[in-house]
């Protein structure tokens, strides 16, 4: 008997995460914000939930991608939370990126009524959650784990178990810091190239097959040169992540200044207008404070 499944948020990386699990046959509940975001799960077979509460009294796993910290709170804990339903020998497995200590005191929380949680935030974007090739970090129990690796495998190409609750989304952030100020690296790369006349493809290409390649030279490089700021992940996202680093830095005693210096610029990429365009916005914050603007 396949496990039933809840899940729980359906923006631009739950919705195909969710389309793979019921695509591979386990039976499918949904909830999300916006009803409407469930039209083509619902009309694929899976079915409709009220609030997370609903959804959880039906299911064996519950999965949740939702955008912050005090959504998942309100998911896991809220007056409408799941944990008003929760049964021994549950698994929650919440794919958001997060606090790594609101993590472990909500995994405690559900300890409490013997349901395990399990922090298992990813990397690779829209493409990645579209083509079921993500890299998911995960935290928790190790047989819980073990229970739901099958449904992570659907889902995502590089599944690791980091060790205990909390250092999935630990991992999350060390990939978040990579991930930023490598940006910020292809920023001031291209910013050089540009204002010195070399030709940005042949300087791309010239680059990006050497030891100064990389994910953002490769996929974010062409859209700076190009000022095609559609966005893969969101700016206003990214600095939900880095305040997240920010804040386990300070815990852990530690200060960052590469990581300190990135949040400043997308800052300035915020207060001009790129909150909502793609991270390698983040080239415009970087060609003006390149050029002694404020």
């Amino acid at each position: 008997m396949p496990p039933r499944i809840a899940f729980i948020g359906l923006g631009i990386m739950g919705q195909p995460m969710a389309g793979h699990l019921l695509e591979a046959g386990y039976p499918l509940i949904v909830h999300t914000r916006t009803q409407s975001r469930a039209d083509g799960l619902l009309s694929r077979g899976a079915t409709w939930a009220d609030t997370p509460r609903a959804a959880a009294g039906r299911a064996d796993v519950i999965f949740i991608c939702v955008p912050d910290t005090p959504d998942v709170e309100a998911v896991v804990l809220g007056e409408q939370g799941l944990i008003h339903a929760a049964r021994a020998g549950q698994i929650v497995v919440d794919h958001s990126t997060i606090s790594p200590s609101a993590t472990r005191r909500m995994s405690g929380q559900l300890a409490k009524q013997a349901v395990m949680m399990l922090d298992a935030p990813v990397s690779g974007g829209d493409v990645g959650a579209r083509n079921a090739t993500l890299s998911i970090m995960v935290g928790g129990d190790e047989p819980a784990f073990a229970r739901v690796r099958p449904l992570l495998e659907r889902m995502g190409k590089t599944i690791t178990h980091c060790g205990g609750s909390g250092t999935g989304q630990l991992t999350k952030l060390v990939n978040q810091i990579l991930v930023s100020v490598t940006n910020l690296a292809v920023c001031e790369a291209m910013t050089f190239a540009m204002k010195n006349g070399l030709n940005p493809q042949k300087t791309l290409s010239a680059v990006g097959g050497g030891a100064a390649s990389s994910w953002q030279l490769v996929n974010l490089g062409p859209k700076m040169v190009d000022e095609d700021y559609r966005p893969g992940f969101m700016i206003d996202l990214q600095q939900k992540d880095l305040r997240l680093c920010l804040r386990a830095a300070d815990e852990a005693g530690i200060n960052l200044s590469a990581l300190s210096l990135v949040h400043d610029l997308f800052s300035q990429a915020q207060a001009d207008g790129h909150g909502r365009d793609g991270t390698q916005a983040l080239y415009d914050a970087v060609r003006k404070r390149a050029a002694g603007n404020p």
